[in-house]
């Protein structure tokens, strides 16, 4: 295959060649799947049902919830039905479209993640500013800015891989369409430029990644100031969880794109890509509402709720 115009799917990397550790594949992913599912839902439902979590922290999460939703329903549902179907392949569009919103969603997923550092420094090192500098304006600019960046990162990287000419066929080996992959089947002479995009990439990832430490020293700093041993818990509470996400999520995104080829391996970059595509938004949701008082009350209250509806149904139907 001399370009990408003589391709019109690509071949997926198989987790097994027997049919019973396929359906065992197809299981694994499917709860982690509903799972994610369940808790990114419940708490999207949490935050815009109650409006005493109308406040900037639960606007970002509730943004990082849809986000998470939209990443792992980019990258399992396709690699479960070929499970299933007992299939590797996936067509040239669809993987250009995996390509486009994973990196939308794992780009605009890492501004955000930024965007949530700064509004913890402030509210713990500036709490006297907090109103004026989180307004519900700014919020809503911040998370735009956060969903931007994402789109035209991923257009920029989906155009530019997907008109490269490839000479190494069609197999990727990693169960969905990710960049890395993509690029080893591309001509020795013409990745040149997704590198280069890659480099600007790592740059803006590198300055966030920067901008986050240095939010976390200031805010540790104030935390460990606060004689009440009450309101460390409470800052703590919210701070930790966040710093869990973060760090999970940067350390395996980076390891992933930024590892060299001579470690590279079918059986560690599968392991990297479902630590940092598939493990976050299946336990963002437990990581955020375990040491959130506020939202698992709130995520109580809804399951009651829900709960009592369907009850109040179902005796209505019996009568």
């Amino acid at each position: 295959m001399s370009n990408g115009s003589s391709i019109t799917q690509f071949l997926l990397l198989a987790f097994a060649d027997t049919r019973e550790l396929q359906l065992l594949h197809f299981c694994l992913f499917l709860g982690i799947y509903l799972a994610a599912l369940m808790g990114n839902s419940l708490i999207i439902t949490a935050i815009a049902c109650n409006h005493h979590l109308h406040t900037p922290m639960y606007f970002f999460l509730l943004n990082l919830s849809l986000l998470d939703l939209g990443s792992i329903s980019t990258t399992l549902p396709k690699s479960m039905v070929n499970s299933v179907w007992d299939s590797r392949d996936i067509s040239y569009a669809g993987c250009a479209a995996q390509v486009l919103f994973f990196v939308f969603l794992i780009t605009a997923e890492y501004s955000l993640l930024t965007v949530m550092a700064y509004d913890r420094y402030v509210a713990i090192c500036k709490p006297l500013h907090y109103g004026t500098l989180m307004s519900s304006r700014a919020c809503v600019h911040m998370a735009a800015a956060a969903w931007a960046s994402g789109f035209l990162n991923a257009l920029l990287h989906t155009a530019n891989i997907f008109s490269l000419p490839l000479c190494h066929g069609n197999a990727l080996d990693q169960f969905f369409c990710e960049i890395p992959q993509i690029l080893k089947l591309a001509c020795s002479h013409s990745y040149l430029r997704e590198v280069g995009l890659l480099v600007v990439s790592v740059s803006f990832a590198f300055g966030c990644f920067i901008f986050i430490v240095v939010s976390y020293v200031q805010i540790f700093r104030a935390v460990l100031r606060i004689p009440s041993e009450q309101g460390r818990h409470k800052a703590f509470s919210t701070c930790l969880p966040h710093l869990a996400v973060v760090s999970l999520f940067i350390s395996t995104a980076a390891f992933a794109y930024m590892k060299p080829p001579s470690i590279s391996s079918s059986s560690l970059d599968l392991l990297v890509a479902v630590l940092y595509s598939v493990v976050p938004p299946a336990v963002n949701p437990l990581i955020y509402s375990m040491r959130n008082k506020e939202l698992k009350e709130s995520i109580r209250k809804l399951i009651s709720w829900t709960f009592f509806k369907c009850e109040k149904f179902t005796t209505s139907l019996r009568k």
